[in-house]
């Protein structure tokens, strides 16, 4: 049997040398799986960026991207309110619908 449970989904667009510290804060906020994405570059309010692969990953940036229950995700957010001025990052949160198998 497959069901349909609601959850939140946060992407977070981080530069690669703080991925450490945005791991560590989602596991103690109990986030407990996360996928990572490269990116090659863009450009917002801060200017255009582009990972050039010289510089040992100082201007790279990924994409974490992580699906969990609203309190959890909740509880990460809070945890990443400090980081987001001082870092400059750029966080997403969307409702999402999950499929799951379900054992009876």
């Amino acid at each position: 049997m497959v069901v349909m449970t609601k959850r939140k989904k946060l992407e977070i667009l981080v530069d690669t040398p703080l991925l450490k510290r945005i791991r560590d804060l989602s596991k103690q906020a109990g986030v407990y799986g996360y996928t990572l994405y490269p990116t090659f570059g863009g450009e917002g309010e801060a200017g255009r960026w582009i990972d050039d692969q010289v510089t040992g990953g100082a201007g790279s940036k990924i994409l974490y991207v992580t699906i969990s229950e609203a309190e959890i995700a909740d509880r990460f957010l809070e945890t990443l309110t400090p980081l987001l001025e001082e870092y400059g990052l750029m966080i997403t949160v969307s409702n999402v619908d999950v499929l799951l198998a379900k054992n009876d």
